[in-house]
């Protein structure tokens, strides 16, 4: 509350009628749904955009700028890639799985690029890359088709889904951090929300 011409006048809350917090991940089904509708769309550029952005566990910022250098050698799709993360312009390696190594492959194999060309093109003459805010977009639509709210979810719940995968089938917050390419592991433990997750879950299996 300020005051203007002896008048009080309320500010409205930055946050009112939002939702802030994390961003939960996406379930396993749940990235299974949208990837059958890709696949049933014959979008090969999102399907891979999907497949690589869930591999990865990048931040829109470095999926959006990877290049096809950084995916693709001697002609085919490897198994392993490593970025400088913009963000902290930390080093981070990610893998590429089977589904999403054919995934790029078909999509690769459909247009015409070359090897320092980005990986994902923006469609508009303005921009070399897909941006930040088309990728937002391109998000928002995957969790509208599978009917999830997309003011719940964003792009940041694309980048949790596998180390939360990962952190529940391991408990390996060492491994999750490294892969998430955090520098602390404070950072990770925040990040992944494993405190509370993990102090409910025992919670749940006590009766008293």
């Amino acid at each position: 509350m300020f005051r203007r011409n002896n008048l009080e006048i309320k500010r409205q809350p930055w946050n009112k009628g939002k939702l802030i917090g994390q961003r939960p991940p996406l379930k396993l089904h749940e990235v299974w749904a949208i990837r059958i509708r890709l696949q049933l769309s014959n979008n090969s550029k999102e399907l891979a955009l999907f497949n690589v952005a869930i591999d990865s566990k990048l931040r829109g910022c470095d999926l959006t700028k990877l290049r096809v250098s950084d995916v693709y050698q001697i002609g085919r799709v490897s198994k392993r890639a490593m970025i400088l993360q913009q963000k902290t312009q930390m080093p981070v390696q990610f893998e590429l799985t089977k589904a999403t190594r054919d995934s790029l492959e078909s999509y690769l194999s459909n247009i015409e690029i070359r090897s320092d060309d980005y990986l994902f093109k923006s469609r508009f003459s303005s921009s070399n890359h897909l941006s930040t805010r088309q990728y937002v977009r391109i998000v928002k639509k995957w969790i509208c088709s599978i009917g999830l709210d997309p003011a719940i979810y964003a792009t940041h719940s694309i980048r949790r889904t596998k180390a939360s995968l990962i952190y529940k089938r391991t408990k390996n917050l060492r491994a999750v951090q490294l892969l998430l390419g955090h520098s602390k592991l404070e950072s990770t433990v925040r990040y992944l929300g494993v405190e509370v997750e993990d102090a409910l879950e025992i919670a749940e299996q006590m009766d008293v």
